[in-house]
């Protein structure tokens, strides 16, 4: 099968590929491209010569291997595999199928002739025991669902036609989202994808590994926060809402159902940063969606609402470029967002549908950048404007920005 090779994160694994000491964790949403991007690593190191025979490639969840459920089981299967001489590439995709995998993978590490490549779909995969065992040992690697460049590039690889008006093809990018097989999907057929999607996670991603009693107020939940999306929310103002509209559900349960769609990576959490302080504001947060396919999925407006799906966007183009995201409040404006990169790098963003409707609009996004007084980078990020110049501030256009898979330099 012919991969569509996703060079953001290929560059920045391909210096590990023959790290022996390093495990290389993989994770993400389920059905974000892990496995293909496992499958493109071991394409990359057979084109630099290394014999089939060093390839050890285990994807846990297909036919032949569901029945690996022991550290016993897959360390048998492993040894078997493992017959040839010199370094060995050991690939084992959903890796949380298996019951004390750590222990196994511990082991081959310490034999300095494994280097180890595994995916998981949910956090879970680096609590506990694989944190605590290997602390310093690992690396994760996060993948996030296409970015507005590589959807381009994927459609493009699919021979699917691209539409020439960069803005309408972002607007369609919104719509859909970025999960890379439902490109080879059109309408209602998309739309039953990404639902099936969403009812994968639920089966093997969160009902294997935590216990829900009332499986339909999880879902009214799930529903509630995948709608309110970008939303500024506090918990006590989630209960009141859920409980007018018949939800009878008790605070620790709803931290807690909220907790699990983190740990499955459908919900992003993204909270509150006092300029002035320095400190985080507690309670106050947004929840941003590892895909925007996830609302048009379970909703039959297709209608873009562009202020919190701009937003969405941005959030996770820059997570997908290694910045840390926060929202900062500065006296009593607010920045959509504070991003920090390697800490040391930051800069600041605001995102707008448009400025042109008139000059309040216009000052009322540009104020908050303006208040703030240090030199690093402000953006201003719009969906179709005429660029301005004011304050030293970038203005740019979401669609040729994220297009040329800039950094906010």
């Amino acid at each position: 099968m012919k991969l569509y090779h996703r060079e953001n994160y290929l560059n920045k694994i391909r210096g590990f590929y023959h790290d022996t000491e390093i495990i290389k964790v993989i994770t993400g949403v389920r059905r974000c491209g892990k496995s293909c991007l496992m499958q493109s690593i071991a394409e990359e190191l057979r084109d630099q010569g290394i014999p089939e025979s060093n390839l050890i490639y285990l994807n846990l969840d297909k036919r032949g291997y569901r029945k690996i459920k022991t550290a016993d089981q897959l360390d048998d299967l492993i040894e078997k595999m493992s017959s040839s001489n010199g370094t060995k590439y050991l690939f084992i995709d959903e890796i949380q199928n298996v019951d004390g995998f750590e222990e196994v993978i511990n082991g081959y590490r310490e034999e300095d002739e494994y280097s180890i490549f595994i995916t998981g779909s949910n956090s879970y995969l680096l609590s506990g025991e694989l944190a605590t065992k290997l602390t310093g040992r690992y690396l994760e690697f996060e993948v996030y669902t296409l970015t507005f460049e590589e959807y381009i590039g994927m459609k493009q690889f699919l021979g699917k036609t691209v539409n020439p008006d960069l803005t309408s093809e972002f607007d369609q990018y919104l719509a859909e989202g970025g999960f890379p097989k439902a490109l080879q999907y059109d309408g209602a057929d998309k739309q039953a994808y990404i639902q099936g999607v969403i009812q994968e996670i639920f089966e093997k991603d969160i009902r294997k590994r935590v216990k829900i009693r009332k499986v339909s107020v999880f879902e009214t939940v799930q529903r509630y926060l995948i709608n309110n999306f970008g939303a500024t929310m506090r918990l006590t103002n989630i209960l009141k809402d859920l409980h007018k509209n018949g939800c009878g559900i008790k605070r620790e349960t709803l931290h807690r159902y909220i907790q699990i769609l983190e740990d499955a990576k459908i919900l992003y959490p993204c909270r509150r940063f006092d300029m002035k302080s320095r400190k985080s504001i507690a309670g106050e947060e947004k929840f941003y969606l590892a895909d925007l396919g996830f609302y048009y999925a379970m909703n039959t407006d297709a209608r873009i609402n562009y202020g919190p799906a701009l937003e969405n966007a941005v959030y996770c183009y820059a997570k997908s470029k290694g910045y840390k995201v926060s929202i900062g409040k500065i006296g009593k404006f607010e920045c959509d967002f504070i991003l920090n990169r390697n800490n040391r790098d930051y800069a600041y963003v605001q995102v707008s549908m448009t400025i042109m409707n008139n000059i309040d609009t216009e000052n009322r996004e540009y104020r908050p950048l303006e208040r703030i007084k240090d030199n690093y980078p402000k953006y201003l990020i719009t969906r179709n404007d005429l660029i301005q110049y004011r304050s030293g501030i970038k203005h740019v256009n979401i669609a040729p920005f994220m297009k040329n898979n800039l950094f906010f330099l």
